[in-house]
């Protein structure tokens, strides 16, 4: 038997992203995909890569919710409580890699994304999904807001450390690099060839939609409300994260014991890799990967953890994460479908 999985919003980068994993899962089938901009295409008209592989015509978002086990959400955000009713009335799961269910205050998310919560009751049964950090509270679940891209790379770097209080809280920083497409498909300036080719700048400094999600996943693990400063940049290469993360430690520490913290934090974790001392994580092993690659530094001059943590953001970032997730629901082998390597060339 498998799983019959639909993509609402299969023509964005994250929306092909699933379609290319979902059509080498051993458990899932493609059943519907959908665009609002390229219905009644064939998704390789829109993705020449996908011809004579994937040939599927795209078709409205209610065909996919009717034909499908699963619904994956690949939308901007304000688009996805309508299509999570939807889903919840037909008892189907719907996976939402937007930002409409991500963050539980309300009023940080009229805040940070000028929307209010249109349906309360569903924000109460959805689930904030990073597989590594609540497994556990995903299971059973059929509302699930995968996380963003750079709030993985940063609470899967940076929760060992605060969980086991051994640094100080208030006194974060990020550093985050992302490669072009996790501004998304639809152009703009900043991701304009000539803009960003030979360039690198931060933008939206210290005023990220991501932070308020970083805090909230800090929070969590710190019991104290952590506040965080977040400045991403944008690289020139398509795809990647790169995230180092400075933070005071309380009492001195050698590498030595951090490294043995983390390493037995995720000992039983299958996409989390703890490089060895001395090495540093690089985009360049993750690529086309559901893994994390998180290496430990220690100033020991300043009393300085450096965490630098290393993911694909449109795989652990997007929609490997999210297939993740759908097979933790499922009840299927969690690495199904994800066990790929990075080329390694």
């Amino acid at each position: 038997m498998k799983y019959k999985a639909g993509i609402i919003g299969a023509t964005g980068y994250a929306g092909v992203e699933l379609v290319r994993l979902l059509l080498r899962h051993p458990h899932a089938e493609i059943a519907a995909i959908s665009s609002v901009s390229y219905k009644g295409q064939k998704i390789s008209e829109v993705y020449p890569a996908l011809a004579m592989i994937y040939d599927a015509v795209l078709e409205d978002e209610q065909a996919v919710i009717d034909k499908s086990d699963v619904i994956f959400g690949s939308l901007p955000h304000g688009l996805s409580e309508n299509i999570a009713l939807q889903c919840e009335k037909s008892s189907k799961i719907f996976i939402d890699l937007g930002a409409d269910f991500r963050l539980q205050n309300e009023e940080e998310y009229l805040y940070w994304y000028e929307n209010n919560f249109q349906f309360h009751d569903l924000h109460k049964k959805a689930v904030y999904a990073l597989p590594e950090l609540n497994r556990e509270e995903i299971k059973n679940k059929t509302i699930i807001a995968n996380p963003g891209c750079y709030p993985t790379s940063v609470a899967l770097g940076l929760v060992p450390a605060v969980s086991k209080g051994i640094i100080e809280n208030q006194s974060i920083i990020i550093d985050s690099k992302s490669g072009v497409s996790g501004a998304g498909r639809t152009p703009t300036q900043t991701a304009h060839f000539p803009e960003c080719n030979e360039a690198f700048a931060p933008y939206k400094t210290a005023t990220h939609r991501h932070t308020p999600e970083i805090e909230q996943t800090l929070s969590r693990y710190a019991d104290e409300k952590v506040y965080v400063t977040f400045v991403p940049h944008l690289l020139p290469i398509n795809r990647g994260i790169l995230t180092t993360i400075y933070a005071n430690l309380k009492t001195e520490k050698h590498v030595e014991e951090i490294h043995a913290i983390y390493e037995n934090f995720y000992k039983n974790e299958a996409f989390v890799r703890i490089m060895p001392i001395g090495q540093t994580s690089n985009v360049k092993y993750v690529r086309y990967s559901n893994y994390c690659n998180i290496s430990l530094h220690i100033d020991q001059r300043t009393g300085r953890l450096i965490v630098v943590s290393a993911i694909d953001n449109m795989v652990k970032g997007a929609a490997g994460q999210a297939i993740q997730n759908m097979n933790i629901v499922l009840g299927i082998a969690e690495k199904a479908g994800l066990e790929m390597s990075a080329p390694c060339v």
